[in-house]
């Protein structure tokens, strides 16, 4: 049995407008039950899969001081490489335990935007790795751009509402890799608990145990998807948009039985960021007398500035 709902995105692209009105009606439910969902009828086919995990493999296989190389200083992380233990979960000191890469938006040089997002950075040892890195990075953006239509159908709002600020979005293919763990860690896990930033979080790779969900009663589940599934849910910057009607929901990644230290684990998940002038303001229609509004009014750049800096990427 799976712990959090199923739900397939081919209902949503159907001409059929009950089934359209289906899957409105079960991703809004379990956004607000509990933020996640397991999603299949995506855009990702299981050679780009396959060949995405190749090629991350591949990459952080290689000599420590090559990857070192593309650990690019003063942007953040945002773009390249970032070494094991460098990021941390909000209020922790302690490094999770993994390494990570960052594929980033790719926009026109006469875009409003080119001038914010750094540039990718090519890996020369890997001629596939970029290009693959692209492919999946736009096949996730255009599931995540559905998702969002369906959000914004359950909301009230015109379907193609997130589209302006989701389209050229700031958003982040993250390829993780948590290494084999070779002593005991000392108050560190691979992914410590944590709230994602972004607007909704698409993520490849949770098939074995290791992704954990917290429910409203604060327990801990196991977030466990089919291999055909990616695993959604909701970031911060949707959550406040919505005044919390829709749930960003806290998870972690926890350190594996010990049998099973000497082995690594990879997953893949895409960060899909508005653009950075998005007003991040409560929603009208989801503020009421029982639902007073919970935030200030903040841009979705300025907002993601300031996690930045409490996850260790930025220093002030």
């Amino acid at each position: 049995m799976q712990n959090i709902p199923s739900v397939d995105l081919r209902d949503f692209l159907s001409d059929d407008p009950k089934r359209k009105q289906k899957f409105v009606n079960e991703i809004g439910k379990a956004f607000e039950d509990i933020g996640f969902v397991a999603l299949k009828g995506h855009f990702l086919d299981d050679q780009l899969v396959e060949e995405l995990y190749s090629e991350i493999r591949d990459f952080f296989a290689l000599p420590l001081a090559t990857k070192d190389s593309y650990e690019i200083p003063g942007i953040g992380g945002q773009r390249g490489y970032v070494s094991f233990g460098k990021e941390h979960a909000k209020g922790r000191k302690e490094g999770d335990l993994k390494e990570f890469w960052h594929f980033g938006q790719y926009v026109d040089a006469d875009s409003k935007y080119a001038s914010e997002y750094p540039e990718n950075v090519t890996v020369k040892e890997l001629p596939r790795f970029n290009v693959v890195g692209k492919e999946a990075y736009e096949m996730l953006e255009k599931t995540g751009i559905y998702v969002l239509r369906a959000l914004a159908l359950h909301l009230g709002l015109d379907e193609f509402y997130f589209d302006a600020f989701a389209k050229e979005g700031n958003s982040i293919l993250r390829p993780i890799h948590y290494p084999p763990i070779t002593q005991e860690p000392e108050n560190a896990i691979r992914a410590a608990a944590h709230g994602d930033i972004n607007l909704i979080t698409l993520l490849m790779g949770a098939q074995g145990r290791g992704l954990q969900v917290q429910n409203h009663n604060g327990e801990w589940i196991d977030a466990i998807a089919q291999p055909d599934e990616l695993v959604i849910n909701v970031g911060d910057m949707l959550s406040r948009h919505t005044n919390n009607k829709l749930k960003s929901t806290i998870h972690q990644v926890v350190n594996p039985p010990r049998e099973l230290w000497g082995t690594s684990r990879y997953s893949i998940p895409f960060f899909m960021h508005p653009v950075s002038d998005m007003p991040l303001d409560c929603l009208e229609n989801c503020t009421d007398a029982a639902h007073p509004k919970k935030y200030e009014d903040i841009t979705a750049g300025d907002f993601l500035y300031e996690r930045l800096v409490d996850l260790g990427l930025i220093k002030k």
